[in-house]
């Protein structure tokens, strides 16, 4: 993001819940319930999601890890690449999807791909999530809508966990806290409570 336009609606509880009903029912749902979860659980742009592997989310012993361990050429070259621990939900999906899977979930496969057995391409992912919050009404909403929302409840939840906004970017990738910061969106009853306190 350049910070430059419109930034990508931050998503409600409420329609993330709304997102992973429509994608239960659908006919990859395995699939389609870990693509949202990447992006709400894991923050991971399109690209990412299009070029995970298996590998990057599996231990030694070829079982769903502990992190997606993202690297530099899957993410935005030089310094994106980063680890991100597994959201217990995430990491539920992954296990369901590589066991629908089978062998082919090798390690060297894409997590994400259709029917042809093609891997997506990040602009194929960026159409599936226009489609998903087309259906569902959510004006204003793209792929990077759950990358956005993760980063935000990052951020309001950190401090909580012992950390500071230097862990959000990290677990962003974003090479500059400035465009971490530009992704968070202020929340006033917050701005409210902290002025009470002071």
């Amino acid at each position: 993001m350049s910070g430059q336009g419109r930034q990508a609606k931050i998503l409600s509880e409420a329609q993330i819940r709304a997102a992973l009903a429509v994608v239960a029912s659908g006919r990859y749902r395995e699939r389609d319930r870990v693509m949202v979860l990447l992006s709400v659980k894991a923050g991971m742009r399109a690209k990412e999601i299009a070029c995970l592997t298996w590998s990057m989310v599996t231990d030694a012993q070829g079982e769903i890890g502990e992190a997606i361990h993202l690297t530099n050429d899957a993410s935005k070259g030089k310094r994106g690449g980063r680890t991100i621990p597994l959201n217990a939900a995430l990491r539920e999906a992954l296990v369901g999807l590589k066991a629908e899977r089978g062998e082919k979930a090798a390690p060297h496969r894409r997590v994400i791909y259709s029917e042809r057995g093609d891997g997506y391409s990040a602009a194929a992912v960026q159409v599936w999530f226009g489609r998903l919050y087309r259906k569902l009404g959510f004006s204003g909403a793209s792929s990077h809508s759950g990358r956005r929302t993760f980063i935000t409840q990052a951020a309001r939840k950190i401090i909580q966990c012992g950390g500071s906004l230097r862990d959000v970017q990290e677990l962003a990738g974003h090479a500059s806290l400035a465009t971490t910061q530009r992704y968070i969106a202020g929340d006033a009853e917050a701005k409210r409570r902290v002025v009470a306190l002071i």
